[in-house]
């Protein structure tokens, strides 16, 4: 029986911190990217001396590739529950690449309307507004919205075309009510994409969602594959969004006749090596089980927001936030997802993330999450605030950009890797000062160990001190 939490490749790495110390490395920071399963691993090791190009090839290489290529399909249609549906998979790069391969194939108008809501990453955001005009369902004051909010965006004229939401948010960790949202959607007509970057190595995929994108580099499949899913019939006629090979039947200089979905949306030499990797992944988890899963993500999300919030000068952003330690009225952790997002008072969030990596050997996130107007809500900026960053940012000084840091977990986090995490913190919010002094780089506001005080950093550069301010 599998037992969490797992291992992964990688763990146990020893880096430097400044003091000379090497430090097993810790990664607090699964929700960007997570390393990879050792089975993912262990089966790359075994396909590869076998890899060749798929379809078409008569070699035996090849058909053994083709297979692997076309079994890595089903298994995504599997881990989203799409068996006995007219959906198809289409591996993509990523989320992004898959939202964005979306918005071309739905053939949008700019007086089309999609609806979405100000707590989406950029990937979620970004593609409709090239396509379309977007109407955005707005958060409260600690970052969530219900179905309300979202059936008034969907009610208003125009009608819109699809409603693109957030399985979880990369930066809150909280998820919208799925499926009454998805069920209101359908009954005013409107089909649904569900972004589960976040959500797909937590959770069920939304089975009700007419189309869903993750990514395999968030679920310990880091080789560059993602997958986009949705009916058949929203692929099977007009030009896919890549022209190449391989998504042709027959090619004249003055016509072209395309094959079928899938092979019609993945023009040229498929990344066979990452979907195999994630299919491994995919049947892993399953394997695991999602009771099982949740559970490790409660102990380790609520160990986390009860730390951080027990921390004097921290504070948690967004639904489960704390101060002093104490839940605000209201407030609960059931559901959300091990992602936790917090300001240190009176210290950079760049200086915060620069000294647990240096002095300590823990990777955290910092910045803005690429999802900006959710962030500047979760912060409480004013119109002015945004405005006055945005102008320096312009002029392409990034020092005074707001920001947090995130800590996030995955299947290899132990309550002592959490605990590591706390005391650290505890460390450097309580006013004990850098070992050395740090830096910070004006072109991206991170800061970093002096060069001229240590050799742990070996970039270089006349940047300014990064202080506590």
């Amino acid at each position: 029986m599998l037992r969490l939490p797992l291992s992964l490749v990688g763990d146990g790495y020893l880096v430097p911190c400044v003091d000379g110390t090497d430090r097993p490395y810790l990664s607090m920071d699964a929700a960007a990217s997570t390393s990879a399963l050792p089975e993912v691993f262990q089966r790359l090791e075994e396909f590869l001396p076998r890899y060749s190009s798929v379809h078409r090839g008569a070699g035996y290489k090849s058909q053994v590739s083709t297979r692997a290529y076309d079994e890595a399909h089903t298994a995504a249609r599997v881990f989203a529950g799409r068996e006995g549906r007219d959906d198809v998979a289409v591996f993509c790069r990523n989320t992004t690449e898959a939202i964005n391969h979306l918005a071309y194939r739905l053939d949008l108008s700019p007086d089309e309307v999609v609806v979405t809501t100000v707590a989406e990453h950029h990937a979620n955001l970004l593609p409709w507004r090239r396509y379309a005009s977007c109407r955005y369902v707005e958060c409260d004051e600690k970052g969530t919205f219900g179905v309300d909010e979202v059936v008034a965006a969907l009610e208003g004229e125009p009608r819109p075309r699809l409603l693109a939401i957030t399985g979880a948010s990369n930066i809150t960790g909280w998820s919208p009510a799925l499926e009454p949202i998805i069920d209101a959607s359908h009954h005013l007509g409107v089909p649904v994409l569900v972004d589960c970057a976040q959500l797909a190595p937590h959770r069920p995929m939304p089975l009700e969602a007419d189309f869903i994108a993750w990514s395999g580099h968030k679920m310990y499949a880091p080789f560059g594959a993602g997958v986009l899913i949705g009916p058949s019939a929203t692929f099977q006629y007009g030009e896919p969004f890549l022209a190449g090979g391989g998504a042709v039947e027959l090619v004249d200089l003055d016509e072209v006749l395309w094959t079928e979905p899938p092979d019609r949306e993945e023009a040229g030499s498929p990344n066979v090596v990452g979907a195999i990797a994630l299919q491994v992944a995919m049947e892993h988890l399953l394997s695991i089980g999602w009771d099982k899963i949740a559970e490790h993500d409660q102990l380790l999300s609520e160990r986390l927001r009860k730390g951080l919030g027990a921390i004097p000068g921290v504070r948690v952003l967004g639904p489960g936030g704390r101060s002093g330690g104490t839940l605000f009225p209201g407030e609960s952790d059931a559901d959300l997802l091990p992602v936790v997002t917090f300001t240190v008072d009176g210290i950079h969030h760049g200086l915060v993330a620069a000294r647990l990596s240096a002095e300590f050997g823990i990777g955290v996130r910092h910045g803005c999450f690429c999802a900006h107007p959710y962030l500047m809500r979760l912060l409480g900026l004013s119109h002015d605030e945004v405005m006055a960053y945005r102008a320096d940012v312009r002029e392409g000084n990034h020092v005074s950009m707001p920001g947090a840091i995130r800590a996030s977990t995955s299947l290899s986090t132990s309550t002592e890797d959490v605990d590591r995490l706390l005391d650290s913190l505890s460390t450097i919010a309580g006013g004990s000062p850098p070992p050395i002094p740090y830096i910070q780089d004006p072109r991206s506001g991170d800061c970093y160990p002096d060069p001229e005080a240590t050799s742990w950093y070996v970039g270089g550069g006349n940047f300014p001190s990064c202080g506590s301010g």
